[in-house]
C-alpha cells in the first residue's frame, strides 16, 4: 500500500506528457536559461569494502564454483515457477515435471553430493565412535595396555606426532577463519544501523525535495513568458526589422542606385564647370605662350645676324640654331574646341530639384517599417499577452488542485512508522545477533577444546618421552600426554558429528543463496526471472506494471526500473507514470501555442503608404539623361589633350642652346645666346607648366564626363525600373514577405515554449524525483545485508568449520596411535638374554 502511495504521489507531481519538440526554422534569438532544478546529494553509498577478509570470501567463492560450476538456471527456474506442483499427487508423476525435477537435481548435484557426504559423516561418525569405545572396552582396538616392541617404533611415533600436529594446525586455522567470519558478521550488524538510517534519510530527501522540484518546473514558465512578452513588446524591432531586411534586398539597392545617380548629377555639374574653366584657361594661356615664343624666336634671329656668327668656328653653330627656331611654337590648339555651356545649363536645370532629398525621404519611409508594424499590431499583441497570462494562471491553478499535501503526509507517516519500527526492533536484532555470536563462539570453543587436548597431549608426550624408559616405566608427564590425546579423541567423537551437521545446513543454505540470489543479482539475471511474463501472476503479463500502473500489458520491467534508478534517473520516466496519471490535458502547452499561433497569423501589416521615389524624382532622372552630355565631342578634346603644349620641350631646347653657346668664343654672342636660353626656361616655368596642369585637370573631367555619358539613358532607365520594381514589391507583394517573416517570428515565440517543454521533459527524465534511493534500498537489502554481510559471513563460517571437522578424522586416527607411545602400559614384551 505504501509503495502504491509513493508511486501515486510521484505520478501526480511528475505526470506531464510532452510532445516531441519540432526543429525550429532557425534558432531562437536567445536560448532560455532555466537554471538548475534544486536537488540535494544523496548520502547513502552501497559500495561495501570488507577489508582483508575479502581474500577469504573470494576463496569461498572459488570453492563454491568448484562445487557448482553450472550457469544460473534461468530457464529452469522459470519453468519450475510456472508449473503447478502439489495440486494433486498425480502432478509429480507427469513426465514434464519429472524432467524438471531431474534438471533441478542435475543443477544441484554438487551441493547434493557434498551434503550427502556430510550427512554420512554425521551418521557414521557417532556409530564408529560407539563401536570404537566398545571395542576398546574389550581390550581391543588399542584398548589393551600392552605395547609390542618394534624396531621402527621411534619412526612411527614421530610420524604420527607430525601428522597430528599438522592436522591440529590446519584445524586451528579453520577455527580462526570461523571465528573471523562470526566476528565479521557481528561487526557489520553493529554498523548496519547507520546504513539503514542513511537510506531513510535519502528517502526523506527524495520525498521532501520532489514538491519543490515540481514547483520549480512550474515557476520557470515565467522565464518563458517573460522572454515571449519581451519579444512581443519589441515586435517592431524584431518583426519589423525582419520584414525590412527581406524587402531591403530589393529596396536598398534601388534606393542606393538612385542616390548614386543623384551624386553623379552633382559630379557631372562640377565636371562640366571644370571643363568650361579649363578650356578658357588653356585658350588664354596658349595665346600668351604663342606671343612670348614668337618674341623669343625674333630676338634669337636678330642675335644670329651678329658678325661673330660669320667666323668659321661659329658659322655651323649659328646655322644649326637658326634651323631649330621653327620648333619654338605651340602644339595643342584649344581655340577650336566646342564649349559645354548648353550641357551645363541643362544640368543646372536638373539640379534645381534636390534628388538626394527625395531619395532620403524614400529611405526614411522604408526605415519606418518597424514603427508601422508596431502600430498595426497593438490589438493582436494585447490578445497574445492575455493568452500568456491565462496559461500561467491555469498552470498555477491546476497545481493547487493536486492533493499534494495529503499524499505527502500519508507517505511521510508511513516512512516515520518504518523508522520507528527499525528503531524499536534494531536492538532486538542486535540482541539476537549476540545470541548467534555466542552460539557460534560455543561451536568454535568445541573445536578449541579438542585442539587444547591435542596440543597438550603433543606437548606433554613429546617433552616427557624418555627413550630409555620401557612402556611400563614411562613417566607421569608422558602418560598425561597420552591421556590428553585420548581425551581429545573422545571429545572429537562427541562433537564432530554436530559440527558437521552445522556445516551441512550452513553449506546448503549459504551456498544456494550465493548461487541463486547473490550472483544473479549482481549480473541482473535475477531481474530477468522476475520480468518473465505471467510468472508472478498467471493473469498478468508484466507483474510490476500490474501492481503500479494497474495495467499488466505495459512493458515495465524490474531490470529497467532498477537500472534507471541506479543511474539516478527520474522516477517518472523509470516507472512510466504517464500511464498512471496523465495530466497532459491540464498542462497541454501545445494547445496554448496553437492559440498563440492563430493570434500571430492574424497579424496584417500594410506597407502600401511607403513611397520610395515620387514622380518628380523619376522625371528629374529622365531630364538628366536628356542633358546632352553624350553629345560632347570627347574625341576632339582628347585629341588636343593628348598633345604636348609646345612642339619641343622648352627645357631641352634651352639646355641645347646653352650648350651651343658654350662652344662659341667668349664674347657678346655667347652671352646673348645664354640670355635667350634663360628666357626660354622662364617661359616654361611660368607658362608651360600651368598649361600642363590645366590640361591634366581637363583630361580628368573629360574622361569623367565620358564615363558618365556612356549609356546614360540605359543607366537611368535601370535605376527607375529598379525603384519601380521595389515600389511594386512593397505595394503589392509585401504581403507574402510579411506572411513569411510573421511565420518566422511566430516560430521564434513558439520556440520559447518548445524550449520550455523540452527542458521540462529532460528535467523530469533526469533531475526531478531521481530514484537513486530506491535502488540504494534494494542494494542495501540484497547486495549489502543479505549477500555481503550474512551470506559471505555464513559461507566463510561453514568453510572454516568444515575444514576443522574434516581434519578431525586424521587427527583422531593419529591421536589414538600416538597415545600408545606416550601412555604407561601395564605389561610389556620381555626377551631372555
Amino acid at each position: 500500500m505504501a509503495g502504491e502511495l509513493c508511486f501515486l504521489l510521484l505520478s501526480l507531481f511528475c505526470g506531464i506528457t510532452i510532445s516531441e519538440v519540432q526543429p525550429l526554422y532557425e534558432p531562437p534569438s536567445q536560448t532560455l536559461d532555466f537554471g538548475y532544478v534544486p536537488a540535494r546529494v544523496y548520502d547513502t553509498s552501497t559500495y561495501f569494502e570488507p577489508g582483508p577478509i575479502e581474500i577469504l570470501f573470494r576463496l569461498v567463492h572459488s570453492f563454491l564454483y568448484l562445487v557448482q560450476p553450472n550457469y544460473f538456471p534461468q530457464d529452469l527456474i522459470k519453468k519450475l515457477a510456472q508449473q503447478n506442483f502439489g495440486s494433486t499427487p498425480a502432478d509429480y508423476q507427469k513426465p514434464e515435471n519429472i524432467v524438471l525435477a531431474l534438471q533441478a537435481v542435475y543443477y544441484e548435484i554438487g551441493f547434493l553430493v557434498s551434503a550427502t557426504l556430510g550427512l554420512l559423516f554425521v551418521l557414521l561418525l557417532p556409530l564408529v565412535g560407539l563401536c570404537f569405545c566398545m571395542c576398546r572396552c574389550c581390550d581391543n582396538c588399542g584398548g589393551e595396555m600392552h605395547q609390542r616392541q618394534k624396531k621402527n617404533a621411534d619412526c612411527q611415533r614421530n610420524c604420527f606426532a607430525t601428522i597430528l600436529f599438522v592436522a591440529s594446525f590446519v584445524i586451528s586455522i579453520g577455527v580462526l577463519i570461523a571465528y573471523a567470519a562470526n566476528q565479521h558478521l557481528t561487526n557489520q550488524v553493529k554498523g548496519a544501523k547507520s546504513l539503514v538510517t542513511s537510506n531513510f534519510k535519502d528517502l526523506r530527501i527524495f520525498l521532501n525535495d520532489t514538491p519543490g522540484q515540481i514547483d520549480y518546473l512550474v515557476s520557470q514558465y515565467n522565464t518563458t513568458k517573460r522572454r515571449a512578452l519581451s519579444d512581443l513588446n519589441n515586435v517592431g524591432p524584431l518583426l519589423g526589422n525582419r520584414v525590412q531586411e527581406q524587402l531591403g534586398k530589393e529596396v536598398r539597392p534601388a534606393l542606393d542606385a538612385a542616390l548614386t545617380m543623384a551624386g553623379a548629377i552633382r559630379e557631372t555639374k562640377e565636371a562640366l564647370e571644370n571643363v568650361s574653366v579649363s578650356v578658357e584657361v588653356l585658350q588664354e594661356g596658349t595665346e600668351g605662350l604663342q606671343g612670348n615664343l614668337t618674341e623669343v624666336k625674333g630676338h634669337l634671329m636678330d642675335t644670329l645676324t651678329d658678325p661673330a656668327c660669320a667666323t668659321a668656328q661659329a658659322a655651323s653653330i649659328c646655322h644649326a640654331i637658326s634651323n631649330s627656331l621653327g620648333q619654338l611654337d605651340i602644339h595643342a590648339n584649344f581655340s577650336r574646341l566646342p564649349g559645354v555651356g548648353p550641357q551645363l545649363a541643362k544640368v543646372n536645370e536638373v539640379l534645381k530639384i534636390d534628388l538626394s532629398s527625395l531619395v532620403q525621404k524614400g529611405y526614411a519611409a522604408f526605415n519606418n517599417t518597424p514603427d508601422l508594424v508596431l502600430n498595426q499590431t497593438r490589438n493582436i499583441l494585447s490578445d497574445i499577452k492575455n493568452v500568456l497570462e491565462a496559461i500561467g494562471s491555469n498552470i498555477t491553478a491546476f497545481t493547487k488542485t493536486l492533493p499534494v499535501q495529503k499524499i505527502l503526509a500519508d507517505f511521510a507517516l508511513y516512512l516515520t512508522q518504518s523508522e520507528a519500527y527499525v528503531e524499536d526492533y534494531f536492538p532486538l536484532v542486535e540482541q539476537y545477533d549476540f545470541y548467534r555470536w555466542l552460539c557460534c563462539l560455543l561451536v568454535c570453543c568445541m573445536v578449541i577444546l579438542i585442539l587444547v587436548f591435542y596440543y597438550l597431549g603433543l606437548l606433554c608426550g613429546t617433552c616427557g618421552y624418555d627413550k630409555n624408559a620401557t612402556p611400563t616405566t614411562r613417566g607421569c608427564i608422558s602418560n598425561t600426554g597420552g591421556n590428553f590425546l585420548m581425551a581429545g579423541v573422545g571429545f572429537s567423537f562427541l562433537f564432530a558429528w554436530a559440527l558437521m551437521l552445522i556445516v551441512v545446513v550452513a553449506f546448503v543454505a549459504g551456498g544456494n543463496v550465493e548461487k541463486l540470489v547473490c550472483e544473479p543479482f549482481e549480473d541482473k539475471t535475477l531481474f530477468k526471472i522476475l520480468d518473465t511474463p505471467y510468472l508472478l501472476n498467471w493473469h498478468w503479463k508484466h507483474y510490476l506494471s500490474g501492481i503500479i500502473l494497474k495495467n499488466p500489458n505495459i512493458n515495465l520491467t524490474f531490470e529497467k526500473v532498477y537500472s534507471d534508478c541506479k543511474e539516478n534517473k527520474g522516477i517518472y520516466t523509470s516507472l512510466r507514470l504517464e500511464h498512471l496519471f496523465d495530466i497532459y490535458e491540464f498542462l497541454n502547452v501545445s494547445m496554448y501555442t496553437e492559440e498563440i499561433s492563430l493570434k500571430i497569423k492574424q497579424i496584417n501589416i500594410n506597407l502600401s503608404n511607403i513611397v520610395l521615389l515620387d514622380e518628380e524624382g523619376k522625371e528629374n532622372l529622365l531630364n538628366f539623361s536628356f542633358s546632352g552630355i553624350n553629345e560632347i565631342n570627347f574625341a576632339a578634346y582628347l585629341s588636343e589633350i593628348n598633345k604636348s603644349v609646345t612642339k619641343v620641350d622648352l627645357l631641352s631646347f634651352a639646355n641645347d642652346l646653352e650648350a651651343s653657346a658654350d662652344q662659341l668664343p667668349k664674347g657678346a654672342l655667347e652671352n646673348a645666346l645664354k640670355g635667350h636660353a634663360n628666357r626660354i626656361r622662364m617661359i616654361h616655368n611660368q607658362q608651360v607648366i600651368p598649361l600642363e596642369q590645366a590640361m591634366s585637370a581637363l583630361n580628368q573631367n573629360i574622361r569623367l564626363l565620358q564615363r558618365t555619358s556612356s549609356e546614360l539613358s540605359g543607366k537611368v532607365r535601370n535605376v527607375i525600373s529598379a525603384v519601380e520594381h521595389a515600389q511594386f514589391l512593397i505595394s503589392n507583394n509585401a504581403s507574402s514577405v510579411i506572411v513569411e517573416e510573421t511565420k518566422r517570428y511566430m516560430d521564434t515565440i513558439i520556440g520559447y515554449f518548445k524550449q520550455y517543454a523540452a527542458w521540462v521533459k529532460e528535467s523530469i527524465t533526469m533531475e526531478v524525483a531521481t530514484c537513486k534511493p530506491i535502488a540504494n534500498v534494494i542494494d542495501t537489502a540484497v547486495e549489502v545485508f543479505l549477500c555481503s554481510y550474512v551470506t559471505d559471513s555464513l559461507n566463510l563460517f561453514w568453510f572454516g568449520l568444515g575444514g576443522c571437522t574434516v581434519f578431525l578424522i586424521p587427527a583422531i586416527i593419529c591421536a589414538v596411535r600416538l597415545a600408545k607411545y606416550y601412555r604407561r602400559m601395564d605389561t610389556e614384551d620381555v626377551y631372555d638374554e
